[in-house]
């Protein structure tokens, strides 16, 4: 006779949801493997006390993941035992498990170019990509290790949740005692699933999230060891950040600090053309002359072109990206608009009029261009291109040659590089023209001609970047025989950072993750040295207005790095794991979207010594700028105020 309590079904459940947490602790000693020069965990116990925060938000994402697997299970249909019924539960457990459990898989890799747990934004990424296949297989064969780990560890999950299973046992004599012992115990299941889905059984005003998870951790990147992939996507899924912030922030502090409507009258107005360089995945580290002060032991650089160039250059050794993705930095340099939790190309606000280099140069007669050498759409790049109004774009399809395709993201570097000079060469100046480098990335190949040839370095990336230097070097070796190249500014940055090999001297610190680099290179002109002052890429726009002598009012939030009499202070506002980091004078504030969190000596890359306990009036006017700066992004932007106008 089948028990009107249901204890053996129960005790099944509970089980298989213990499984459930098993495998996710397992895959976050798996992640910290992989990342453990990252994450930066000192003890065994220190590990077990972020696993233990770590439950709170392993329950929500287990229950949301296995809330219709729960119902099934509990829910009095008198047939919950016998063998096709536990079959179709079987399937309904394992087919959303194992589906949102690889996310950890690919966070196993991927964090380490995103420093941040999967959340919806990756979806940014791969919805512009046309052979998301072709990727998803490169990714199993480069990391075969992590897809064979994947399958070993879901072989062994599906073992163990067939080592216990419900008995079959006849209907109840008393269904109606069976239904109401049935509801009790859905009520309790209930109630516990409610309570582990906010995080907690208190009297919350909200469900736990992603900056929750800040709350139990001493340094900030201990926070994506508490957190998992699967509740970091959930949680953002439906979840729009773009929304007004309203701290009371009066207009003269957001004056004082950001000026958001720029005015440069120092040069006398010009009309040079316009070459900018953004390269991708080229971090600061691996140029060496950005780190002649870094001291960083038995160093080497792997772009003596570029570090030849920049002996003729302005460059920035101080610089920082204001995203993690190549979307974020074309918003950031060229559109002067920065991402923090979401991209602003993604939101529902980025179709709308948007003052940028593009507009602005437009204005003065500049025939403005765009070339990238993957497949045309890639990355979202011609979108956002087109929003912003360039008049020209450039891709693989407009190369025209697939025989120099890469095989993964697109057009070689140094033949694409070699396109965009013949195609500027025979447009009429003034232009504007920026290129969107695909070689210095994953996979990590070159072409084969240079394999032997080129430095394979310390770690996959070092190739590939002096590929790019190479690249770099017969480009402006062609573009020097054109008439354009002396009246033309040259400025070259990276989007974002890539992989690290001077781990502990100074790149694996948490602020350096997103060390850039940003050079300006003016032909015979004296535009040339060094500056250690803090500097970003929403920065480049207005200084580019600066050094044309714009006319006219402009919108942005940067600032001239020539330092103009009046501007404002040099500072950086980034975004990472729920959080913002605002640089400036002497110290780093870390703010969670309400207040400040933390104070860190400006100097202090790793965040290893908050001083908010010894909170002064420096850190209180910071905390305050910081409200302003997010109250005036987001209000502009939802209010379409993205022009001076």
């Amino acid at each position: 006779m089948k028990s009107i309590f249901r204890l053996d079904e129960y005790k099944v459940l509970l089980y298989r949801i213990f499984l459930v947490y098993i495998f996710y602790f397992l895959a976050r000693v798996l992640f910290y493997f992989y990342n453990s020069d990252t994450v930066e965990v000192d003890s065994i116990s220190q590990f077990l006390s972020l696993s233990y925060h770590g439950l709170a938000f392993d329950t929500t994402a287990i229950i949301y993941i296995n809330g219709l697997f729960i119902l099934l299970s509990i829910f009095p249909f008198f047939i919950n035992t016998k063998p096709k019924y536990q079959k179709v539960l079987f399937y309904v457990y394992f087919i959303p498990n194992l589906i949102f459990y690889s996310f950890n898989f690919v966070d196993f890799i991927y964090y380490k170019y995103n420093f941040s747990r999967l959340t919806l934004a990756a979806w940014d990424v791969l919805k512009h990509e046309e052979s998301k296949g072709g990727m998803l297989f490169r990714f199993m064969i480069t990391y075969w290790h992590v897809f064979l780990l994947y399958i070993v560890v879901a072989f062994l999950w599906i073992f163990l949740y067939g080592k216990m299973k419900v008995k079959q046992n006849l209907n109840p004599d008393s269904k109606v005692k069976y239904m109401l012992r049935s509801l009790l115990g859905i009520l309790i299941v209930a109630t516990l699933c409610i309570g582990g889905i906010r995080g907690d059984f208190k009297k919350s005003t909200r469900p736990i999230n992603l900056v929750d998870a800040n709350r139990h951790v001493t340094k900030t990147q201990h926070a994506d060891l508490v957190l998992n992939s699967p509740f970091t996507f959930l949680r953002t899924l439906g979840v729009q950040s773009f929304k007004k912030a309203d701290f009371n922030v009066p207009q003269n502090v957001i004056e004082e600090n950001f000026k958001p409507i720029k005015f440069y009258k120092s040069n006398d107005p010009s009309t040079p053309n316009i070459v900018l360089i953004i390269t991708e995945s080229m971090g600061r580290e691996y140029l060496g002359a950005f780190n002649k002060h870094s001291n960083i032991k038995n160093y080497k650089s792997y772009t003596p072109f570029l570090d030849s160039l920049a002996n003729h250059s302005m460059i920035y050794t101080n610089a920082y990206a204001n995203g993690y993705k190549s979307i974020h930095g074309m918003s950031s340099i060229i559109s002067g608009i920065p991402s923090f939790k979401d991209a602003f190309t993604s939101s529902p606000y980025a179709k709308q009029k948007i003052e940028s280099m593009v507009s602005c140069l437009k204005s003065k007669g500049y025939d403005t261009s765009f070339f990238h050498g993957a497949p045309n759409g890639s990355m979202g790049f011609l979108g956002y291109g087109n929003i912003l109004g360039f008049d020209h774009y450039y891709g693989m399809t407009e190369y025209g040659n697939d025989k120099d395709f890469d095989g993964s993201w697109g057009i070689w570097d140094e033949p694409f590089m070699q396109f965009m000079n013949k195609t500027i060469s025979k447009k009429k100046a003034p232009f504007f023209s920026t290129i969107f480098t695909v070689s210095s990335h994953e996979p990590y190949v070159v072409p084969e001609k240079y394999k032997n040839k080129l430095p394979k370095g310390d770690i996959p990336m070092h190739q590939p970047v002096a590929y790019t230097d190479l690249a770099f070097k017969k480009f402006f070796e062609s573009a020097k025989k054109e008439t354009w190249f002396q009246n033309t500014i040259f400025i070259i940055t990276a989007d974002h950072c890539n992989q690290v090999n001077y781990m502990e001297e100074y790149y694996d610190k948490m602020v350096n993750r997103l060390a850039v680099p940003i050079l300006i290179y003016k032909p015979n002109s004296n535009l040339v040295g060094e500056s250690n002052q803090l500097a970003q890429h929403i920065d480049i726009f207005p200084t580019v207005m600066d050094l044309i002598g714009y006319d006219k009012p402009f919108r942005s939030w940067g600032r001239s790095l020539l330092n103009r009499p009046n501007d404002i202070e040099p500072f950086v506002m980034n975004h990472n794991t729920g959080l913002y980091y605002y640089q400036k004078g002497n110290y780093l504030c870390v703010f969670d979207g309400k207040n400040a969190i933390g104070f860190y000596d400006i100097n202090d890359k790793k965040l290893t010594k908050n001083l908010i306990a010894k909170r002064n009036a420096e850190m209180n006017k910071m905390e305050m700028a910081c409200k302003g700066f997010i109250q005036d992004y987001f209000n502009r932007i939802i209010d379409k105020k993205l022009t001076a106008k």
